[in-house]
């Protein structure tokens, strides 16, 4: 999250509170009431954004893990590309010279 999103979701928890606050008092709670009630929603939607976190970190879903996954990916059919064009650039001999020195090391 940028601090520009943390800001951003902060004026918006501010404004929740504030818009819940003025809808108890239109509903008919005295002040000490809404700003209780107001704060009780601030909490649960708290406690709900917090939960969906633990369960993103659980199932293993988490931003970075994806951004991670889909590096290595990109990483992998980068390498892959960038061998078999130098493979097919090399002689037939050189191809295969480095085929048997590979089979030589896998044993």
């Amino acid at each position: 999250m940028t601090k520009g999103n943390v800001v951003f979701a902060g004026l918006i928890a501010f404004l929740i509170g504030g818009l819940g606050y003025w809808l108890f008092l239109v509903l008919g709670l005295d002040s000490p009431s809404a700003g209780i009630a107001s704060e009780a929603i601030l909490v649960l939607l708290l406690l709900g954004w917090i939960s969906s976190y633990f369960l993103r970190v659980i199932r293993g879903k988490m931003t970075f893990m994806e951004q991670r996954k889909r590096y290595r990916e990109s990483y992998e059919k980068v390498t892959e590309k960038a061998l078999e064009k130098k493979f097919d650039s090399m002689s037939e001999e050189e191809q295969i010279s480095l085929i048997k020195e590979i089979e030589i090391d896998k044993q």
